[in-house]
């Protein structure tokens, strides 16, 4: 078994490849590197085999999303630890040792992320990941160094290395049998939040989630779908009720659901009156769907075993992020009380 695979998941992204697979070669062991190509119809597989030969390749049979992707190809792989990759981004030199190291050090650290930062603003944090990611008493995720969409400058605020709730599926290593024991990524999730799924099933399981900023990488985001793209906010939305719906103890459920309903609904009244009218038709086509698939979700929770997330610094923020950066106006995470976590 090798000792770590970094595994790429390739869907007609050549450029990509092109743009940033040398570096990951050149800064990653020798052999480790991976590409689970998900039905490409571009010349990705052409442009591996002739300009990347030392890469193993997994040809899937059909694109069938980021979750599937990932867990059919990994399921042929052999490795201690997995690193998930997006092919947009671009490694630095010695970005995966601090992770094995911080890994290595403690058995009861399930997965890890470095700090990401813009690729096309190597200052400032990226939406995806920043420096680690949270979430709130609602269920609604958000970063150090990225609320809603502002972000951060890095002034080296979180070079530190700390407890987190959820790695980015833009960079992060997990141990491959944490990976299978708790249920890999949540297919029907088909993409987006399904890392923050799995990293919520990790914690109730006592497991932890870290964030080292001794390692950098760039991630240049929205490769697949734009952030303002209404599928997305779909994806964002359904997603995010249903890895509540999951995860949350009985009685937090019960509590706030309702008002997670409540605040998506004036975010899709938002979206019509001020933004976009699709993404507000989005977010009700989610909550829509939503409810048709309570009957498989409701399955999925009773194999999960539901615990209030703790340690010594907890990762479920107590507040709403919604309140704080609308209505409070704080607008950086230095400016949350983080006291009140649990």
């Amino acid at each position: 078994m090798d000792k770590v695979a970094v595994v790429i998941l390739n869907y007609n992204g050549q450029k990509y490849l092109e743009k940033f697979l040398s570096k990951v070669e050149e800064y990653s062991p020798n052999n480790c590197v991976w590409i689970i190509d998900n039905k490409s119809t571009d010349n990705s597989l052409n442009y591996l085999k002739s300009e990347h030969q030392k890469v193993r390749v997994i040809e899937l049979p059909e694109n069938s999303g980021f979750s599937k992707g990932y867990n059919d190809g990994l399921s042929q792989i052999k490795a201690e630890y997995f690193v998930l990759l997006n092919s947009d981004v671009e490694v630095t030199p010695n970005w995966l040792s601090p992770l094995l190291e911080l890994m290595d050090t403690d058995e009861t650290i399930a997965a890890a992320q470095p700090k990401v930062l813009d690729y096309n603003n190597k200052e400032q944090f990226e939406y995806a990941g920043a420096g680690g990611g949270l979430i709130d008493t609602f269920g609604y995720p958000f970063c150090r160094g990225r609320l809603f969409l502002t972000l951060e400058k890095d002034e080296g605020q979180y070079d530190d290395i700390s407890r987190i709730f959820w790695a980015t599926g833009a960079c992060f290593l997990i141990r491959s049998k944490d990976y299978f024991q708790f249920g890999m990524l949540d297919e029907d999730f088909f993409a987006h939040m399904e890392e923050i799924d799995l990293c919520w099933r990790l914690n109730n399981a006592g497991r932890k989630v870290m964030y080292n900023g001794k390692s950098t990488v760039y991630h240049v985001g929205g490769g697949t779908l734009h952030k303002s793209n209404p599928r997305k906010t779909y994806l964002n939305f359904r997603n995010g009720l249903s890895l509540l719906y999951k995860n949350y103890m009985r009685w937090e459920l019960w509590l706030k659901l309702p008002i997670r309903i409540l605040l998506d609904i004036v975010a899709s009244v938002k979206f019509m009156l001020f933004d976009s009218l699709a993404d507000g038709v989005a977010v009700l086509r989610a909550h829509l769907h939503f409810m048709l698939d309570l009957p498989s979700n409701f399955k999925k929770r009773r194999t999960i075993d539901q615990r209030v997330v703790g340690g010594a610094f907890p990762p479920i923020y107590r507040g709403s992020i919604v309140y704080d950066y609308f209505i409070r106006r704080r607008r950086r995470y230095q400016k949350l009380k983080i006291s009140n976590t649990k």
